[in-house]
């Protein structure tokens, strides 16, 4: 499961080595609001979460499933944890914790120009980029968020998220509905975290171990774009983790 702005095709290099190294099915998909899936006005994690299991119960996964999350994934792969842990073996959370921490503001920056590229109705991608970059001055981050873009009628550029539900529901993002006294998943976890990232800080260790009391934390020298930043070191723990299940 990708993370915000993202979709599968994100995941699709290392879904496909994983599949291929663990000898079992992988799965990708694309949460609500996101890629090929529907548009609905409402975005959180309960929601997404729920999507996420009516998906496990349509494709007959039993509770060998093991769910792995980037960011947004990873909240919402934590969420089915702790509301459903019968249906699933075990987590591996990339790069968040289950605390409720602001997004980084580079979000809402992000949000800003892709409303801003929309209202200027352009025909070039180069001018869509320039925009972003106003805002962005990583050009791998300004490409992700570019396979967004699509061309409609008369050639115009937008964006196939609903940017501006999105906007609005960005603080969803930021929340965590649960509380470790009320629900704990005894179950394995792996959180994997990039250490140039914030979103997992020191002080939330204790927090994941009285969700998860079995975790186990794997740091990875990466930004929070872990699994496109050092993908093997990321396929490495997720097969030797899951490996153990068996």
């Amino acid at each position: 499961m990708h993370g915000l702005f993202g979709s599968k095709q994100n995941n699709h290099s290392i879904s496909k080595a994983l599949a291929r190294d663990l000898n079992r099915p992988v799965y990708t998909l694309d949460l609500r609001n996101h890629g090929e899936s529907p548009h609905t006005p409402q975005h959180n994690y309960e929601a997404m979460a729920g999507d996420v299991e009516h998906f496990l119960k349509e494709n007959k996964l039993g509770p060998k499933t093991a769910l792995i999350g980037h960011s947004m994934g990873a909240k919402t792969a934590m969420t089915i944890a702790l509301r459903k842990p019968s249906i699933i073996s075990s987590i591996i959370a990339v790069d968040n914790a289950p605390i409720e921490a602001a997004l980084h503001s580079s979000f809402g920056g992000y949000v800003r120009a892709m409303r801003k590229i929309e209202d200027s109705h352009l025909a070039e991608a180069k001018a869509a980029d320039a925009i972003l970059a106003e805002v962005e001055p990583d050009i791998a981050i300004r490409q992700f968020l570019l396979r967004n873009l699509v061309r409609g009628d008369g050639g115009r550029l937008s964006f196939r998220i609903p940017v501006r539900t999105l906007a609005r529901e960005l603080d969803n993002m930021a929340t965590f509905a649960y509380h470790p006294d009320e629900v704990r998943f005894e179950k394995r976890a792996l959180f994997v975290r990039g250490t140039r990232s914030p979103y997992i800080p020191d002080e939330a260790i204790p927090v994941i171990g009285r969700f998860f009391p079995l975790f186990r934390l794997k740091d990875i020298d990466a930004g929070h774009w872990v699994i496109s930043e050092k993908p093997n070191e990321f396929k490495e723990a997720v097969i030797e983790f899951l490996n153990e299940e068996e």
